[in-house]
């Protein structure tokens, strides 16, 4: 039986028998439950009431390719020649690497389910299904690695004011690659390069983003996280509506971004950073050290002052001192 059929049967939110979902899907009652069963371990919050059945519980849409197109202004699916939807793949940005050689420039794949997505450092990124949004972009650049310095920077003002444009407050950039709302993780955002040193080159441009996320997936994060439907206000933006505009808005700041790097965008970061002025608790290269943050340079590097000392941080783990 296929999940996703199972998922659409529910996303009405009212109460369904397994008799009737079975009969529906033309599958056995246990067939059912086993696949119920296999949604709730992955995070969907699906109650089961004895004797009336199951249901879920909270609002859920589906990503549909055409619905997602629909939504695209007049001209701005140009940019975007390849858009796929999956069910379930391992990562994104693992399918996006193993057919980067095959896709064209502007290639966007989206899972509604991912086995194994891929965070920053070798983390996992841990999203229920069909409650975030979770795709990779393929972006092609003539010039070569040097010159994509800060382009996950870039990318997370791109979704930061996209969210911002669609209702969302309080919303925040954490060096290098967050986006919070009110302190806690909303998305993540993973940039990995491929082709030649020198260019041209390629990048693939992951993100994580939680509209939904429940109780139980939060208590499990190990960090503070966040959601759209917090964000918002109670209630989220449509899941396709909201990937059009991200899209639009990506390709807007990738074209920007391969004109004149990261340097265009840095106003329009220092404006969302939430560590500029904080205390901050750094570890880099196997130190451990304070340091007050003092902004981004052009290139998207991290500046802190260590005591009388100013530093530039390509790489670390920081983290605000309480």
């Amino acid at each position: 039986m296929d999940e996703r059929a199972l998922l659409a049967t529910l996303i009405d939110g009212a109460t369904h028998s397994g008799a009737t979902l079975a009969a529906t899907l033309g599958v056995s009652r246990a067939a059912v439950w086993k696949q119920i069963e296999s949604l709730r371990a992955a995070g969907l919050p699906i109650a089961a009431q004895v004797g009336r059945g199951y249901h879920l519980q909270c609002p859920l849409q589906l990503l549909d390719g055409d619905a997602l197109r629909a939504a695209l202004p007049r001209g701005a699916s140009k940019a975007w020649p390849c858009i796929e939807i999956h069910w379930q793949l391992d990562s994104t940005s693992s399918e996006l690497q193993r057919r980067a050689a095959l896709l064209p420039s502007g290639s966007a794949i989206f899972a509604e389910r991912q086995s194994a997505g891929r965070g920053r450092r070798g983390r996992s990124w841990l999203a229920p299904p069909a409650l975030g949004l979770t795709f990779s972009l393929l972006w092609r650049f003539e010039h070569g690695f040097a010159a994509l310095a800060g382009l996950s920077l870039a990318v997370g003002v791109a979704v930061a004011e996209t969210l911002r444009a669609r209702g969302a407050h309080a919303i925040t950039l954490k060096w290098p690659n967050d986006v919070q709302h009110d302190g806690g993780k909303l998305a993540g955002i993973l940039v990995e390069l491929g082709g030649e040193f020198l260019g041209p080159c390629h990048a693939l441009i992951g993100i994580g983003l939680n509209v939904c996320m429940p109780a139980a997936v939060r208590a499990d994060a190990g960090q503070p996280v966040a959601d759209l439907v917090d964000a918002c206000g109670g209630v989220a933006p449509a899941r396709n509506a909201l990937a059009a505009a991200l899209l639009v808005a990506l390709a807007e700041a990738l074209a920007l971004f391969a004109r004149e790097g990261f340097a265009a965008f840095a106003a329009r970061y220092a404006a969302l950073d939430a560590l500029a002025g904080r205390e901050l608790s750094v570890q880099t290269g196997g130190e451990a050290f304070r340091a007050r943050a003092r902004g981004v340079d052009s290139r998207g590097a991290l500046r802190v002052s260590r005591g009388a000392q100013m530093l530039l941080l390509d790489s670390a783990e920081v983290s605000v001192r309480a």
